[in-house]
């Protein structure tokens, strides 16, 4: 039975963890699937290259109110597809390769891991190995419905909707949240006919109240919304066609489609890795447990990313794995992980960037708290764009004038809210960001600086 120093398990983030300083460590990397995990091959990457080309597409739909007559004669949908995964797949088989023929002091296992003991890992590929520390960075995957029939008539998830052979004529995404909505954008801008359907009363019902009010409602005039409806049964029609079947409070209802792409959540991979053969615990939702330094309860055992954290985020995995990174070469001086301002965008249309606190959130924690809200409307550059919906909302403290909470939603909302991150990162309060430097007029964001100016502070 062979032993390492190091066992990385997961190939996304966790592989950024062993770099030159661990030449001298023996090292063993276990990836069940592609090489450079969720992100690179069926996320964030991919998917951001298909929402680009999805907003070029929908540009015509908006021009007629600036002047501009247009219209979209098409989309070539393999070349759109063969664009994205022509660049992302020489990456991942590059990352892979590297890993496999550019490292001498790491071996490259790969196969579906488990443990079957106190840090002892059967590999998938009929070794069982041991090691000093271990690192589980085994990410997620999609959540499979609770619908009666689904696995008979067959789905899509993120994993392989971007790899379709044609377009379909209709789809019907079952979920809510940002995957959903952000592939809804997609193929209703690239001319298919699309179907949401939510279990609550709004989309992307985690955002603040306001903001999901506003997108669900932009939503609506875009794609059939299905809101506060159970799906219950699936099933395939003579012609080929799937039939959801609903339960909402206006009664039964049944929409159909050509495809069903399911998008109602991620779980954790920790079952598939039986962790806690190796004494780890986990969260009653099958996330590890991790103290702030990322550390198990097992001692020489840290988890990071999807397979750990309260955030499915690319960002946050890759700062977790920074940290595991530096805690595993300074084990007598270890560092804690940062998630006081987690900020998160949402790649829709329209977009929309978010950090802190909602004003549900401060309601139920019975912070005391003001805020202001600008809409792009009354920006110079929002009169430029003719954007009559985009708002961006700021919630603070009054007495100090910390931020709290920042939700922008409308064009560039990503970019925008990043200021406001760094604000409340570096804890610089409301009126000393508004005045204490320059903005540049007629930007947009002018919309942050108004917002600013607008809350109704102590002094």
């Amino acid at each position: 039975m062979r032993h390492f120093d190091l066992v990385v398990i997961g190939t996304g983030s966790g592989n950024s963890i062993v770099d030159e300083r661990f030449a001298d460590w023996d090292v063993a990397i276990v990836e069940k699937g592609v090489f450079g995990g969720t992100c690179l091959n069926v996320g964030c990457i991919p998917t951001k290259m298909f929402v680009h080309t999805a907003d070029v597409a929908a540009t015509p739909a908006g021009a007629a109110r600036l002047g501009v007559d247009e219209e979209l004669h098409g989309v070539r949908w393999p070349e759109i597809r063969d664009r994205v995964f022509g660049r992302i797949d020489p990456i991942a088989a590059g990352g892979r390769r590297w890993r496999m023929e550019g490292n001498a002091n790491v071996t490259v296992y790969e196969g579906q891991a488990h443990f079957v003991g106190p840090k002892t890992l059967d590999t998938g590929t009929g070794e069982v190995i041991t090691a000093d520390r271990f690192v589980i960075a085994a990410g997620s995957r999609p959540v499979v419905p609770d619908v009666a029939g689904i696995e008979e008539v067959g789905f899509l998830t993120n994993e392989d909707v971007m790899r379709l052979d044609e377009l379909p004529r209709r789809m019907i995404v079952l979920g809510s949240g940002f995957v959903a909505t952000e592939f809804a954008h997609v193929f209703a801008s690239f001319g298919v006919e699309v179907t949401v359907v939510a279990r609550s009363g709004v989309l992307l019902r985690a955002e603040d109240e306001e903001i999901a009010a506003r997108f669900t409602d932009i939503a609506a005039k875009k794609w059939d919304v299905r809101l506060n409806a159970k799906a219950v049964r699936v099933e395939r029609v003579e012609d080929g066609s799937i039939r959801l079947h609903l339960e909402t409070p206006r009664g039964a209802e049944v929409v159909e489609g050509d495809v069903l792409l399911a998008a109602v959540g991620r779980i954790p991979n920790t079952d598939l890795l039986d962790v806690e053969a190796t004494g780890v615990t986990l969260h009653r939702d099958g996330r590890v447990v991790v103290d702030e330094k990322q550390r198990t309860v097992v001692d020489g055992i840290w988890a990071l990313g999807d397979v750990s954290s309260d955030y499915q985020l690319k960002h946050v995995a890759n700062h977790e794995a920074r940290i595991v990174q530096h805690n595993l070469l300074h084990p007598d001086a270890p560092i804690d992980a940062d998630h006081r301002f987690v900020p998160h965008g949402v790649f829709s249309s329209p977009q929309i960037g978010s950090v802190g606190l909602t004003e549900q959130q401060a309601r139920e924690r019975g912070i005391r708290y003001v805020t202001a809200s600008q809409d792009y409307a009354d920006i110079a550059y929002g009169w430029a764009m003719e954007d009559t919906t985009g708002f961006a909302k700021l919630i603070a403290d009054p007495a100090t004038g910390q931020l709290l909470g920042a939700h922008i939603i409308g064009p560039q909302a990503p970019t925008l809210i990043q200021t406001l991150i760094q604000a409340m990162s570096f804890g610089l309060s409301a009126r000393e960001m508004a005045r204490g430097q320059y903005w540049i007029h007629p930007a947009m964001p002018e919309l942050i600086e108004n917002a600013l100016l607008k809350l109704p502070l102590d002094a």
